[in-house]
C-alpha cells in the first residue's frame, strides 16, 4: 500500500511541479476545488516551478477564479529547477505525490522520476508520449519497486479515459470482453478550439524518433499477449465511420500503448483475459479530409530534418491549420471541451494497472467526467464505446 501520510520532514501530501505552466495552471485550481478530499478531509499542498513570481501570479489567478482569497497564504512555494538535481530532491523529500506538469517529457521527465525513485515520492505526470513512459517503466521499475515508490504515466487526457474507460467497460459487460474500439470526437463552442502546442511538439519529436521507440520496445522482450476470441480487425488509414458518421483515422496518441501495458500486466499479475482495443479519433468532413491530407504530408516531410522540425514548432498553428496553438485554449474553450488500493509494490505503472481496483472511475464521474454513450454490444464478445 502507498504512503500517504505527511510528517515533519515529508510535510506536503502533493506538489504540483510546473504549476505555473499552461496545464499547470489548470491543475493547481482543480486541486483547489478538491482539496477537502484529500486524507482526513484536508490536502496539505505546494506548488513548484522556477519561478517564485509566477507561481505568486497562478495562486494569485486561482484564488480569484474559484473566490478563495485564502490560496495566497496557505499553498506554499517551493523553487525547483529541473535542471537543478539538488533543488528536485529537496522538493521530493518534502512530498508524498509529485504531480509532474513539465513536458515535452522527453526532455524534461527523466530527471524528476529519478529524484521521485531516489528520495522517496510518488510521481504521476500526464504524459502523452509512448517513448518516454516505456523507457521509464524499462530504467526504474526496478528501483521503484526497491524503494516502495509508485511512479504512474499517462494520468491525463492522454490515457486516463482510454485505459480506464477499457476497465469499465469489461466490468460493465455481461459476459468475456475481448474487444474495445474507441472513437474521439471533438467539439467546440461558438469561440472555436486549439490544443496548447506542448502536445504538437510531442507529436513532432515522437515521429521523428519513431524507430528509437520500436528498438526501445524490443528491450522489453516481451511475449505477444494471447489472443481470446475473434481478433479485433484493424480499420484502415482513412475510412468513414458509421459509429460517428465522420471520416475516421486512427488515433496517433499514447492510448493504444498504454492500454496495451495495462492489460499485460493483467495478464502477467492476476492471469486476466486481456481485452484488445482499437483507437480512432473522427476528423469531420470532406474538407477536413482535405486539410489533414496536406498537413499530413507537409509534416511527415518537415518532421524528418531539423531545420523542418524547427520551422513545424516554431509555426503550429500554420501547420495545422490552426488546431495547435503556442497559446492555447482560453480559458472559455476549456470549459467546453482521484480510499485506494493499489498494486502490493512500488514500480512503474500505468493509470490501468494503477487504479483499476480504486475509486478513480466513481470520482471522475463526481467531477463530472462521464462516459458519453452506455457501451453498446456489437457481439456477444466484443463492444465498441464513442
Amino acid at each position: 500500500m502507498a504512503r500517504v501520510e505527511t510528517s515533519s520532514s515529508r510535510p506536503y501530501h502533493l506538489v504540483i511541479f510546473g504549476a505555473s505552466g499552461f496545464t499547470g495552471q489548470f491543475v493547481v485550481e482543480e486541486v483547489a476545488r478538491t482539496v477537502s478530499e484529500g486524507p482526513k478531509g484536508n490536502l496539505k499542498w505546494a506548488v513548484a516551478g522556477r519561478s517564485k513570481q509566477k507561481l505568486e501570479k497562478v495562486l494569485e489567478q486561482a484564488a480569484g477564479v474559484l473566490g478563495k482569497p485564502e490560496l495566497r497564504s496557505e499553498v506554499d512555494i517551493i523553487v525547483a529547477d529541473v535542471e537543478e538535481p539538488d533543488s528536485l530532491a529537496a522538493m521530493c523529500k518534502q512530498a508524498v505525490v509529485v504531480l509532474n506538469c513539465v513536458g515535452p517529457y522527453r526532455f524534461y521527465g527523466e530527471p524528476m522520476v529519478k529524484a521521485c525513485v531516489e528520495n522517496g515520492a510518488h510521481h504521476i505526470d500526464i504524459s502523452g508520449e509512448p517513448q518516454f513512459l516505456e523507457s521509464m517503466q524499462l530504467n526504474y521499475n526496478s528501483q521503484a519497486a526497491d524503494k516502495g515508490v509508485y511512479i504512474i504515466g499517462s494520468c491525463g487526457f492522454d490515457s486516463i479515459p482510454a485505459d480506464m474507460g477499457v476497465l469499465y467497460t469489461r466490468d460493465q459487460f455481461k459476459g468475456t470482453l475481448t474487444a474495445v474500439e474507441s472513437f474521439l470526437t471533438i467539439g467546440s463552442g461558438e469561440d472555436g478550439g486549439c490544443i496548447h502546442d506542448g502536445t504538437w511538439q510531442s507529436a513532432i519529436y515522437g515521429f521523428s524518433d519513431s524507430q528509437k521507440l520500436q528498438s526501445l520496445r524490443r528491450k522489453f522482450n516481451h511475449k505477444p499477449l494471447p489472443t481470446v476470441g475473434s481478433k479485433l480487425r484493424r480499420r484502415g488509414t482513412l475510412f468513414f465511420s458509421n459509429e460517428i458518421q465522420q471520416y475516421t483515422v486512427p488515433f496517433m496518441g499514447s492510448d493504444p500503448s498504454v492500454v496495451k501495458r495495462t492489460q499485460r500486466f493483467l495478464v502477467d499479475e492476476h492471469q486476466a483475459n486481456p481485452v484488445q482495443y482499437g483507437a480512432y479519433a473522427g476528423i469531420g468532413g470532406i474538407s477536413n479530409v482535405i486539410k489533414l491530407m496536406f498537413a499530413g504530408m507537409m509534416f511527415w516531410l518537415l518532421v524528418k530534418f531539423s531545420f523542418g522540425r524547427n520551422l513545424l514548432i516554431k509555426h503550429p498553428e500554420f501547420f495545422s491549420f490552426g488546431l495547435f496553438s503556442k497559446a492555447g485554449p482560453t480559458r472559455k474553450q476549456v470549459k467546453y471541451a482521484l480510499c485506494p488500493s493499489l498494486p502490493k509494490t512500488g514500480g512503474v505503472y500505468t493509470p490501468g494497472a494503477a487504479f483499476a481496483k480504486t475509486t478513480l472511475t466513481d470520482r471522475l464521474n463526481k467531477h463530472g467526467i462521464h462516459r458519453i454513450s452506455q457501451p453498446r454490444t456489437v457481439k456477444p464478445v466484443m463492444c465498441k464505446w464513442v
